[in-house]
């Protein structure tokens, strides 16, 4: 089914729709939200605030832009109040890291893979110590394959201040990780520098 076709759906009173809304745009909403807020806890409880914000708004959704992206920028928005509040209440603490999702399930994986999970988990843990707009605009860019337009439509940031920040975000990754691949001399970061 095509975004228009599904919003007209959803208007329509149809209450799958949505949930089928929901599980198509559901992996976008926990990626931007999750870059932002880093409480699991708050990032389950701001998703559904976003996805209840959605039903409520999408009367408004015009077309003009992809349904991905209206949505994209109403996560954003929601995370970053979200942020904000907890800023101005001093409950944010920068050294607080994610819960990590990781597939124990197959124990029979070769050694390559292995390093390559544990490079990208690593590599996810970085971006994780990155400014707050920094990580937003790598996660969209790189993760969510938003172009500098739609990232400019749901952050409300110039696109030279997104280029700025890719790059930014960029070579402090890249410091990184030589860095750490020179202590442990290995090379499983290969892929990424």
């Amino acid at each position: 089914m095509v975004d228009s076709e599904l919003v007209q759906q959803v208007l329509n009173g149809n209450n799958n729709a949505f949930r089928f809304l929901v599980s198509k745009y559901q992996g976008l909403v926990v990626h931007v939200v999750g870059r932002i807020v880093q409480q699991q806890d708050e990032l389950e409880d701001i998703c559904q605030e976003v996805f209840i914000k959605v039903y409520k708004t999408l009367n408004r959704f015009r077309g003009d832009s992809k349904l991905s992206t209206w949505i994209a920028k109403i996560a954003y928005n929601t995370a970053i109040s979200h942020f904000r509040k907890q800023k101005r209440r001093g409950e944010v603490s920068y050294n607080e890291q994610p819960a990590l999702i990781a597939n124990h399930n197959d124990l029979e994986l070769n050694q390559k893979k292995l390093e390559k999970d544990e490079a990208q988990k690593y590599l996810l843990k970085l971006i994780e110590t990155l400014p707050v707009n920094y990580r937003t605009v790598l996660t969209l860019f790189h993760l969510e394959e938003f172009s500098y337009k739609e990232i400019e439509e749901i952050t409300g940031m110039p696109e030279g201040t997104i280029k700025s920040y890719l790059n930014r975000a960029r070579k402090i990754l890249k410091g990184k990780i030589e860095k750490v691949a020179r202590l442990e001399q290995t090379n499983i970061f290969a892929d990424y520098v």
